[in-house]
């Protein structure tokens, strides 16, 4: 058995064990005991991160549930709790198997700039050897997986938009052509290999976006903005109040999603060194100074600030600071998070109001505005300290004379509404002609759960 120590080494014979007689055989032993030293630390650094790896999977799967469910569901009326909660739920289970189907070949499969192959479809080559690609030191299938919780989650954002007044057979139908023709176009492009955005695998307009704000927010608010003017008003909307019917329901999902989003962000490091800490504490700081710039805002035009003001700040500002998570310093984030938290409220307070449009729980407002400002608010503040992705010594962002990333940037952003727009209104088209998107009058007014699903949320009878 060998026993290292730095600089030199000793070896322990087992009793009656002779020691090598020859020059040759001490330089085999030394460098066996090298080949297996190295052996042991590559394993062990596999095993930490594939440890924190799985972990923030699980923690991006509590951001849809309970964490996005328990948001939206104590925002919209009571009659439609269970309707709009299993919205969420039903994404858990339907996007799980067509990513294991289709859907994670075509957004990480080789393919051609927009869009990957089918060499990985039901699963194919995907096993637990790692490939370097896309992270050294973790199964594939702990990406392949971790991956898949970003694709759950994305279009049961969307669902905020559409609250209340969809049909559930239709939402079903609606998301799996999303996932196929909005999803995963997007996620190859920004971070599959040969992707047109890709930063990293030699994109053509390198994007900065370190855990989503154009695959994940950008595409899920602006479809959501979409999807709430193709399907027009609730009932009664905006003649009728419609507060949520339980803020506390809200509060405990939203502090849900800011411990997930620890998830989200830091796991996108995809190791759990260094870059995983930079992320988490950005990601941190930047929901705080998002929570007080939306409150602050609130305050100064109400004389006070309120709870559910607080939590859609910080979502706000998780928002945000997601593409940006890897790649700014503490004192960026907050001013990243503190610039959306103000103008994501102005989104829902003002802009909302000037135009009209029924995004019922704000999903446009807070993600498709919060992770536009995030994604271009990136180009400024990126860092190198934190992040060479270009080079060692290269520029990064503007703030350090790389003035092309903002143009960078703005390409991603404007391919991620683009998309978003273009698909989702066709595929709403598709939907609405061939099994219809909307509920009728009548279940509208009895609401979603009895509706939809023929139960519901309180039963205070019993």
């Amino acid at each position: 058995m060998a026993v290292w120590v730095t600089g030199s080494v000793a070896m322990a014979q087992a009793p009656g064990s002779a020691a090598p007689s020859t020059t040759t055989d001490r330089l085999a032993a030394l460098e066996k005991s090298s080949a297996d030293q190295a052996a042991a630390i590559a394993a062990a650094q596999t095993a930490g991160d594939n440890a924190w790896m799985l972990a923030s999977s699980a923690l991006v799967l509590l951001m849809s549930g309970p964490g996005l469910a328990l948001f939206y569901g104590g925002l919209v009326r009571k009659k439609n709790i269970l309707g709009t909660m299993m919205q969420t739920f039903a994404m858990m289970a339907v996007i799980t198997v067509l990513w294991g189907l289709v859907t994670y070949s075509l957004a990480f499969g080789e393919g051609n700039a927009f869009l990957g192959g089918l060499h990985n479809v039901f699963l194919r080559g995907v096993g637990l050897t790692p490939d370097p690609k896309y992270a050294a030191t973790i199964p594939l299938q702990t990406y392949m997986v971790f991956q898949l919780m970003f694709a759950i989650i994305t279009p049961a954002l969307i669902t905020g938009a559409f609250a209340e007044r969809m049909k559930f057979s239709a939402m079903l139908v609606f998301m799996v052509l999303w996932a196929i023709f909005v999803y995963s176009p997007m996620a190859h492009m920004v971070w599959g290999k040969g992707g047109f955005l890709n930063a990293s695998l030699g994109g053509r307009f390198p994007c900065l976006d370190f855990a989503g704000g154009t695959v994940v927010h950008i595409t899920s608010g602006v479809s959501a903005l979409m999807t709430a003017l193709y399907l027009g008003k609730r009932l009664g909307y905006p003649r009728e109040p419609m507060p949520p019917h339980s803020v506390v329901l809200s509060f405990i999902g939203a502090c849900l999603l800011w411990v997930g989003w620890f998830g989200f962000n830091a796991g996108s490091a995809l190791s759990a060194g260094t870059l995983a800490t930079s992320a988490f504490v950005a990601t941190h700081f930047g929901a705080a100074a998002a929570a007080i710039g939306w409150s602050a805002a609130e305050w100064l035009r109400n004389g006070r600030c309120t709870a559910l003001g607080a939590i859609s700040g910080a979502v706000a500002g998780l928002v945000a600071i997601t593409p940006a998570s890897g790649f700014v310093t503490p004192m960026s984030a907050l001013w990243i998070g503190l610039i959306a938290g103000v103008g994501c409220y102005l989104m829902v307070v003002k802009v909302k109001a000037v135009f009209g449009y029924d995004d019922s729980l704000d999903a446009f407002g807070v993600h498709g505005a919060g992770g536009t400002i995030g994604a271009l608010l990136t180009g400024v503040f990126a860092s190198s300290a934190i992040n060479p992705i270009f080079g060692a010594g290269k520029a990064t962002g503007l703030l350090e004379g790389n003035k092309g990333q903002i143009l960078n940037q703005a390409m991603g952003v404007v391919v991620a509404w683009s998309l978003s727009i273009v698909g989702t209104l066709v595929i709403l088209f598709v939907v609405d002609k061939v099994v219809g998107l909307r509920v009728s009058e009548e279940d509208e007014r009895t609401g979603l759960d009895l509706s939809q699903h023929g139960e519901e949320g309180y039963d205070f009878a019993n």
